[in-house]
């Protein structure tokens, strides 16, 4: 489906602070930073290694979501970020690739998830207790068989989004604000001039020089950071995420059961992972990955158990790699107090957190501190150590 995309956001004035800024990284955080800086009249050079999306952002899941247990500053996080996709979508004319047709979990045998659509709605959370009988209404396409006895959870405000294709229309945008965007650099490095970040230097020769440096290098953010002495916990699993052929099929709404979790795309394909099937890739000594044809045929076979009919599945492509996850779950955002002028972006939640960090960051580069970052600084990790 090919979409004219609507000028919906149109460019500022530069404000005060940065007017030049380097942003490493072609993931979607890497892509929003530089699109609300573009916008908002700074110089943008975006750097990317190799191909944009083809790290974390172009084997994820990408639920939108803040469901179940955490923190309530970064619960308050995610919800904004969810408003920002509602106000991209319709602004932009975008809406195949970003749905809201819900989320739909149950717990496996053994356990329940009583609890946690409890505490979804003590924070206000959009959540709605299905007995099994009741699932087909709310999610069309799931063969309600392999819903636990128990029941499901459905959350009507949940949704997904296409990162390869948000990234896309997010790199368009810093294009026509006369930003550049620079792919297949090799590996970037932040250039340091008395302590400060003042530029990047590329694998391929390139330098770029800048009033300030964004660095969303995905799940090797704590390792290019490592180099400039600044510690920053992970604990990034691999992570692997198989596209289905096209199937004819009704579901619409993200499914994460015991086993599998599946979501549609705008190609009218299914993408899948899960927890045991990442387990299961095995990583060399190398840091090359291998998955098993067993653990395809496996992944592929939850999937159909799940989906109303049974539908035979085909795996056309398979995407495996690590995911950034910080060492306590949440995201670190911020300016890093040992090195004034860089930025730093690491989260799991990358696609639920894709537009709002991007502003955020974007806002905190040119202007000033965002207040709901707070929590999330950096230094919380660097000052403890």
């Amino acid at each position: 489906m090919t979409h004219e995309t609507r000028t919906a956001f149109p460019a500022r004035a530069a404000r005060t602070g940065a007017h030049r800024v380097v942003v490493v990284g072609g993931g979607v955080l890497g892509a929003s930073t530089a699109a609300h800086l573009a916008r908002a009249g700074a110089r943008v050079d975006l750097v990317t290694e190799a191909e944009v999306a083809s790290g974390a952002s172009g084997r994820s899941l990408s639920w939108l979501n803040s469901a179940g247990a955490r923190s309530d500053a970064y619960h308050r996080l995610r919800t904004v970020g969810i408003d920002r996709y509602r106000t991209f979508a319709t602004r932009t004319g975008l809406d195949d690739r970003v749905r809201f047709d819900g989320g739909l979990t149950w717990a496996a045998p053994g356990e329940s998830h009583r609890e946690r659509h409890a505490h979804e709605l003590s924070t206000g959370y959009d959540s709605v207790w299905l007995a099994r009988d009741e699932v087909a209404a709310w999610a069309p396409g799931v063969d309600v068989t392999a819903v636990a006895e128990e029941g499901a959870v459905f959350n009507p405000g949940e949704g997904w989004v296409d990162l390869p294709l948000l990234v896309d229309a997010l790199l368009e945008q810093v294009r026509a604000a006369g930003g550049e965007v620079h792919t297949g650099t090799g590996r970037a490095r932040p250039v340091l001039t008395g302590g400060r970040a003042n530029g990047v230097a590329t694998a391929s020769g390139r330098a770029f020089t800048a009033d300030a440096v964004v660095w969303a290098t995905g799940p090797w953010v704590p390792r290019d950071l490592a180099e400039l002495g600044v510690h920053l916990p992970q604990s990034s699993p691999v992570s692997l995420l198989l596209e289905t052929q096209r199937v004819e099929h009704p579901l619409r709404a993200v499914l994460n059961t015991p086993r599998v979790a599946i979501r549609p795309t705008p190609r009218g394909t299914f993408v899948l992972d899960s927890g045991w099937s990442e387990q299961e890739v095995v990583v060399h000594d190398d840091g090359d990955h291998e998955v098993r044809g067993s653990t395809v045929a496996g992944l592929l076979d939850e999937a159909s158990r799940v989906l109303v009919g049974n539908p035979r599945l085909e795996a056309v492509r398979r995407g495996v790699g690590p995911k950034p996850v910080p060492g306590d779950g949440e995201p670190v955002v911020g300016e890093l107090r040992e090195v004034p002028g860089l930025h730093v972006l690491f989260t799991h939640s990358g696609a639920t957190l894709g537009l709002v960090l991007g502003e955020f960051t974007a806002r905190e580069v040119l202007e000033e501190r965002v207040p709901l970052l707070e929590p999330f600084r950096p230094e919380r990790f660097t000052t403890a150590r």
